[in-house]
């Protein structure tokens, strides 16, 4: 909810935004944090609306 990165990814794919936040905390468990990496590169270079 910090960048919007999951409901963005959740509004293009016509997803439910909780499943997003919720597949990005266990890929941040089993990734070991590389998932906060990406959330952060995805809220810096995604459009805002």
């Amino acid at each position: 909810m910090i960048g919007g990165v999951c409901a963005g990814i959740a509004e293009y794919y016509g997803w439910d935004p909780t499943i997003v936040r919720i597949l990005f905390v266990i890929g941040a468990f089993i990734f070991f944090g590389s998932t906060i990496l990406l959330y952060i590169v995805l809220a810096i270079i995604m459009p805002d609306y």
